[in-house]
């Protein structure tokens, strides 16, 4: 009986040293980052459809899609978008999602509001909190190396 509990006992010590820890590990990235121990972290997704604006009047429209694409540019400098980009043609009015660094609903709130196209109604927003890996944001200083044309 004491030779079972001591070979139980080596057996279970084995398994819990025996984890799958990651050989490339980088702990002060990981910090850096906001990573947890899984390398993931919360972000808010924010997906943009159809405002109820429905107003013609095209100038206006155009100075806020306009306005739209430059609250882009500055919240991606700031490092607070990471992922902005258009959804193809569907039947919920869906017309393009964000991924924000930021920590709460209430920020994000926020920072849409300073966005034309949605101050001005013509995209409206739902947002979500959402799990996904920490490394999400350095797919940034990539993104800006492969574009050929300026859309």
């Amino acid at each position: 009986m004491k030779l079972l509990f001591t070979f139980i006992l080596l057996a279970s010590s084995t398994l819990l040293l025996a984890q799958n820890n990651n050989p490339n590990y980088d702990a002060k990235l990981a910090d850096s980052l906001g990573a947890d121990a899984y390398g993931m972290k919360k972000y808010i997704l924010v997906i943009l459809k159809t405002g109820e604006n429905t107003d013609k009047n095209q100038a206006k429209r155009s100075k806020s899609f306009t306005g739209h694409m430059t609250n882009i540019n500055r919240l991606v400098k700031e490092k607070k978008l990471i992922v902005a980009g258009p959804i193809g043609k569907n039947d919920n009015s869906y017309r393009g999602i964000f991924i924000l660094d930021v920590p709460t609903l209430d920020e994000a709130k926020l920072l849409l509001q300073t966005d034309p196209a949605i101050k001005n109604k013509y995209l409206a927003h739902e947002l979500y909190e959402w799990y996904g890996s920490a490394a999400l944001a350095t797919y940034l200083e990539a993104s800006d190396k492969i574009w050929k044309v300026n859309p």
